[in-house]
């Protein structure tokens, strides 16, 4: 199989399902900034961390592919002309969000409560999980916008503003097994 297929060469892309769109079209903005979150996670996840935490980023990368292909599919093509959907695979459930809220309660159960903004930094694990966490965020306004304009499955959204949630909880609790300092946001005084 080719990797390149020239049909992009003047500027734009197929969605799942043949809608061709300019390569900046929100959508296209959407789904690419959740692979670049993927991205990142991947280098989280090669990092010196605990293998629990491997194996949940590992599965948010499966479920990310899920948001992606979700995004990429055109909605005016989403169902076939047998009814069937196009996308035939599982898509973000309930309990994929209620896993991430678990995770979240019982890493902030063993961590100290937050007085103060936390800055990003400390060790070089916990600035990849910030930087996952920063594009996550992207990732979630991008798929806010797109939402005015062709609603997405609600769970997609939440998807996503969870796990922005779990990779800040996720950066706190690297820096207590790193033994590293939190850094606390104190403003400076004028």
């Amino acid at each position: 199989m080719k990797i390149y297929t020239k049909t992009g060469d003047k500027g734009t892309t197929a969605l799942f399902g043949g809608t061709r769109v300019p390569k900046h079209h929100i959508r296209i903005e959407s789904y690419g900034t959740v692979d670049e979150l993927n991205a990142h996670i991947g280098l989280l996840k090669d990092q010196d961390i605990q293998q629990a935490y491997k194996d949940l980023l590992s599965h948010i990368q499966d479920r990310l592919f899920t948001v992606g292909a979700v995004l990429a599919t055109d909605p005016e093509k989403a169902i076939l002309k047998s009814g069937k959907e196009r996308l035939n695979i599982p898509k973000i459930s309930d309990e994929n969000i209620v896993r991430l809220e678990k995770e979240m309660d019982n890493m902030n159960d063993s961590l100290p409560p937050m007085t103060n903004f936390v800055l990003p930094g400390g060790h070089q694990t916990v600035s990849f999980c910030h930087i996952a966490r920063c594009v996550c965020r992207r990732a979630e306004r991008l798929a806010t916008a797109l939402n005015e304009l062709e609603p997405i499955e609600p769970n997609t959204l939440m998807y996503l503003n969870r796990l922005s949630d779990y990779l800040f909880v996720l950066a706190r609790k690297l820096s207590s097994d790193l033994e590293a300092d939190e850094i606390k946001w104190i403003p400076e005084k004028y």
